[in-house]
């Protein structure tokens, strides 16, 4: 097996990665401060649609962790993005948040409920039934079906919460149509945030702490792989998955001297 080349530039998960449950990981911030010291391109990912990066910049400085909004890489720009270059200047019906609607808006998307190209599902703390409604009356008419990620949960202090991903289900199951899922696993959303920052997968490293989606949309995408066990992922569950990443390591503060 070849040997890869030196990691030149990075993309690393938010939650679970750099922080859990609105607090950071011990050795966050000084991995954030390596990169930043380094030179070197890097990106936060985050499957979450409700945030823009301006807002997600503010969320994490308040805890400690300086990420420059332009360094930050959400579902809803890979989503805004794919839109663009499959439709440019189309209309959608959007069930998400400021995430999702601002990044739709920057691109010249017209947002409406009248005969749209696409429903747009994406995350939400306020889904309600008439909006669902909406939606499936809509795809049966014909709208296309996107959503920003296929994760079926997120976290809160006080358990799950049901995510993107099983809301799209309860979706598919009325409609009989599948979503296309934008964000990770789906290697598009790597690729897009490689090309945002000028980098090459053979020479890029992803660091996640789940394998069915950080890992996996690595490994999909070309690139190095660190799992974290400050997440969702447990030891024992990594036999599980017939992919592997590249290395495994407690957290990560055990990659801050790979910068």
């Amino acid at each position: 097996m070849a040997e890869r080349k030196p990691i030149e530039s990075w993309l690393t998960d938010m939650d679970g990665v750099l922080m859990h449950e609105g607090v950071p990981v011990p050795g966050a911030d000084a991995f954030i401060k390596r990169l930043r010291d380094s030179g070197k391109p890097f990106l936060v990912l985050t499957n979450n649609s409700i945030y823009t990066p301006r807002d997600l910049h503010a969320r994490l400085n308040r805890i400690g962790l300086d990420v420059p909004w332009e360094s930050i890489w959400t579902s809803a720009l890979a989503t805004a993005q794919f839109l663009d270059e499959q439709r440019p200047g189309g209309t959608a019906h959007v069930i998400g948040e400021a995430g999702l609607t601002t990044a739709l808006h920057d691109i010249g998307y017209v947002l409406t409920d009248h005969d749209p190209d696409y429903v747009v599902l994406g995350e939400t703390r306020t889904y309600s039934f008439e909006a669902l409604t909406k939606a499936i009356r809509l795809i049966d008419a014909g709208a296309r079906f996107i959503a920003t990620n296929p994760d079926e949960t997120g976290p809160s202090p006080q358990g799950p919460l049901p995510a993107t991903g099983s809301v799209a289900a309860l979706i598919t199951k009325a409609t009989g149509v599948d979503p296309y899922f934008v964000g990770k696993p789906n290697p598009l959303m790597m690729r897009h945030g490689l090309n945002a920052i000028g980098a090459h997968s053979e020479t890029s490293a992803m660091i996640g702490d789940r394998m069915d989606t950080d890992v996996l949309a690595g490994l999909e995408a070309g690139m190095e792989t660190f799992l974290v066990l400050t997440g969702l992922t447990r030891p024992e569950e990594i036999e599980r998955h017939p992919f592997r990443p590249s290395r495994v390591v407690d957290s990560i503060a055990d990659l801050i001297d790979l910068v």
